[in-house]
């Protein structure tokens, strides 16, 4: 977990596919996972935090995971949602890789994971659920937060979870003073250590 070899571009090591049964959106699931990617082994607790505390995603139109890792809140999206369109993004290419055989292997066809930098500007999302990647440093935090909450569409929200330890307060903060007033930022629930952040966009 402290290891940042998982921020990369193209891991170190083989890219060696193992399976990975977990339970999601209240059904076990048999997926592929690898090394080199964040949490490899299964749900981490702060996203099974985020799916088990946020309400049900908008029905329909783009959806967003920003980190999407071997894919547990894309797929969740895309399994509670199956009339949206899902957007995963990492930079970790076997994380794009995963989530999008992972989609496959539950025969989902609304999963589209890529880059950042492929996905359209103009696009803008409905629902985005993330995980943020903390521990990429703040200034790099501050910059992937900046380039897709803004993106929310009119009456969209975004639900962040954020460890309290690792500055969820300072970036609720932040979020507060960085957004124009159309966002609106508030803590939801606290549980097991991790905060609930959610970025409301106004619907005019």
């Amino acid at each position: 977990m402290e290891s940042a070899h998982y921020f990369s571009a193209s891991p170190a090591g083989p890219f060696t596919r193992k399976p990975l049964t977990v339970e999601l959106a209240g059904e076990t699931r048999t997926l592929q996972t690898s090394s080199g990617i964040f949490s490899p082994d299964g749900i981490d607790k702060g996203t099974a935090v985020l799916l088990h505390e946020v309400p049900a995603p908008s029905p329909g139109g783009n959806l967003l995971d920003i980190g999407c890792g071997w894919g547990p809140i894309a797929l969740t999206l895309a399994l509670r949602a199956p009339h949206a369109r899902v957007y995963a993004v990492d930079v970790n290419e076997r994380c794009i890789t995963l989530t999008n055989e992972n989609a496959a292997l539950l025969g989902l066809g609304n999963v589209v994971a890529s880059t950042p930098d492929a996905v359209d500007p103009d696009l803008r999302f409905d629902t985005i659920w993330s995980n943020p990647p903390i521990r990429i440093g703040k200034d790099e935090l501050h910059g992937l937060l900046t380039l897709w909450l803004p993106r929310l569409a009119p009456g969209g929200s975004a639900w962040l979870v954020v460890q309290k330890n690792l500055g969820s307060d300072s970036l609720q903060r932040w979020l507060t003073a960085e957004l124009d007033d159309s966002f609106t930022v508030t803590r939801e629930s606290t549980a097991k250590s991790f905060r609930i952040l959610r970025v409301r966009k106004a619907s005019h």
